[in-house]
């Protein structure tokens, strides 16, 4: 079997590398279990910290270059895992780049595979930034999207295009509409929501970070583990249960930004808190108040994908992954 992970060189294009590799095979749409034979490895940059292993590839290309991915598809391909975007702060300020990589980049890619004789099991990275504006609080799985950046706007298009493609039988796509990842490793970047985990990770590694917003402000979260884990399910759900709706809103647990600083609290002492300085941001809040705060993920959880218990069990699986 042979897997393309895009965007692999991303914190969680790493963790599903590893995953795959200590897992050892995969079972495609549900199908007979088979053996990794070659795990490609694409990005911007070199992958680090990745193992020695004869079935890892890893390469440096950009996923906007049809040469470069039409290339690597000449080889049969089963499973592809499309995590590579431009993230939502980014994507908002430079609009350009953000359309080339999170909207055009992916129709190429769907259009290569379309070209395939062996139609791959697509799983993509989404984001529940597809939702927004005049809603109710909680979104529902039949919740239409009516994003409010462009970012969102970019995911929604792909989501409804990877609906139609898996329909008509030119790939078997599953689009994972991915909550606040929390705790990212690494540094902040120019997410929108990268302050939910600069509050958590600077504190705990004895270092200063700014909150941008209320701490009433509410945000739907979901660890790395627990994304991992549902990548995999994905890609291994035979087609038959998804049925046509090939999006789905993946479970999380909703908390205030208050309740994610008393669990930091909680696990790792009151003094880690002082080390939160709160400097209001526009632009942040702007953005972050048009994501609805409440999931409703009955499908998801019957499918079998799975969410966190609390944020103090995020924070001490982030201890133990990312800082033992």
């Amino acid at each position: 079997m042979r897997i393309i992970i895009f965007g692999g060189a991303g914190f969680l294009g790493k963790k599903l590398a590893l995953q795959l590799l200590k897992k050892g095979e995969l079972s495609a749409g549900g199908r007979e279990s088979q053996p990794i034979s070659q795990l490609v490895v694409f990005d911007r940059t070199l992958a680090e910290g990745l193992p020695d292993d004869s079935r890892l590839k890893i390469m440096a290309g950009d996923i906007c270059d049809e040469i470069a991915i039409r290339a690597l598809l000449t080889q049969p391909v089963d499973v592809i895992f499309h995590l590579a975007a431009v993230v939502s702060g980014e994507a908002e300020k430079n609009f350009e780049l953000g359309m080339n990589v999170n909207l055009h980049a992916s129709m190429q890619l769907l259009e290569l595979c379309r070209e395939l004789d062996q139609h791959p099991v697509i799983v993509f990275a989404s984001s529940c930034a597809i939702f927004g504006g005049e809603l109710s609080e909680t979104i529902r799985d039949d919740t239409a999207p009516t994003p409010q950046s462009s970012y969102g706007t970019q995911k929604a298009i792909v989501d409804l295009l990877l609906n139609d493609y898996s329909r008509r039988g030119f790939i078997d796509g599953r689009a994972l509409r991915l909550p606040t990842i929390v705790v990212r490793p690494g540094k902040p970047n120019a997410a929108t929501s990268s302050f939910a985990s600069s509050i958590i990770r600077e504190p705990l590694q004895g270092q200063r970070t700014s909150c941008p917003v209320s701490g009433d402000t509410k945000v739907w979260l979901l660890s790395p583990r627990r994304v991992t884990d549902n990548f995999i399910h994905a890609a291994e759900l035979p087609a038959k249960k998804l049925g046509r709706n090939r999006n789905i809103n993946l479970p999380g647990i909703t908390v205030t930004v208050n309740e994610m600083i008393d669990s930091l609290k909680e696990v790792a002492g009151a003094d880690k808190a002082e080390l939160i300085d709160w400097e209001p941001d526009a632009f942040i809040q702007s953005i972050v108040l048009t994501w609805p705060p409440q999931f409703v993920t009955e499908r998801a959880l019957d499918l079998g994908f799975q969410r966190d218990g609390a944020v103090r069990e995020i924070i001490e699986s982030f201890i133990k992954d990312e800082l033992a």
